[in-house]
């Protein structure tokens, strides 16, 4: 029973846990709680941890693999929650690059521009699943998408929805252009309504900073700026709210299309 952190498997959790940098260089990153770690998929488990406490209550027979087992108090340490759930795990990443979401022959997806809240990141990516979305492009300037309460805000959505993190944001956006994705920029200056529009089955949505919106380069090379109405005072919606807005009307459309 591993007893302190000091060695290397804790200090390479602890690493994984709090350095952007170490999450990126070792292709890793962690998981916390029961539901997350039954939910990994075969292959992508590295190492698997639990407490002492936690190996009483349920056993091993629950976990992806066999567990190494740490004291409580060096789970408490270890953990990146309030109320440990006694369990966590290392986890291998999933490279997408974003031509593989948008080149074949249908595609609803979203791209992402500086969206720095991670649990906001976390929400997005959640809804995407629930809402049927393909996949979500980054650009390099978001919140780290390994980010702790990232990962926790998926609810285990991180591991099935395809994430793509580009370095040439409005490049990609060219690319998908040319293999004919129609984009959408969610945007204060739109002129139509989002539920006013009839969306193809190859369709990009630009979300952008939470603070500041879409960059002016990003927006121009949209197809067409759409708005979501809004009554009282209200200006704009939080940024994974406006995202999952249009998500779930995209997935509305969907539904009645193969309803036909």
């Amino acid at each position: 029973m591993i007893t302190n952190t000091q060695g290397a498997q804790m200090k390479r959790v602890r690493e994984l846990l709090a350095k952007s940098r170490a999450r990126s260089e070792q292709g890793c990153y962690v998981v916390e709680g029961l539901r997350m770690c039954r939910e990994i998929p075969a292959g992508d488990l590295e190492a698997i941890y639990a407490s002492e406490s936690f190996l009483l209550r349920h056993g091993a027979e629950e976990l992806p693999g066999v567990p190494e087992t740490v004291s409580d108090s060096v789970m408490e340490k270890l953990s990146d929650t309030k109320s440990p759930q006694g369990v966590l795990a290392v986890v291998r990443q999933r490279r997408h690059e974003a031509e593989e979401l948008f080149a074949g022959p249908a595609a609803s997806l979203f791209f992402l521009e500086h969206v720095q809240d991670p649990g906001n990141l976390g929400t997005m990516i959640r809804c995407a699943e629930g809402s049927g979305i393909d996949g979500l492009i980054l650009s390099a300037d978001c919140a780290d998408l390994y980010n702790p309460k990232v990962i926790r805000s998926t609810m285990g959505s991180i591991f099935r929805v395809p994430v793509a993190v580009v370095d040439d944001f409005q490049g990609t956006l060219l690319r998908a252009k040319a293999c004919g994705v129609k984009l959408f920029a969610a945007h204060l200056r739109g002129e139509e309504d989002y539920d006013r529009i009839v969306y193809p089955a190859k369709t990009g949505v630009l979300i952008g900073n939470e603070a500041n919106g879409l960059s002016e380069e990003a927006a121009a090379l949209c197809d067409e700026l759409v708005k979501i109405p809004m009554e009282g005072r209200v200006e704009s919606l939080n940024a994974a709210v406006a995202a999952t807005v249009f998500m779930y009307e995209i997935y509305r459309q969907k539904r009645n299309r193969l309803a036909l």
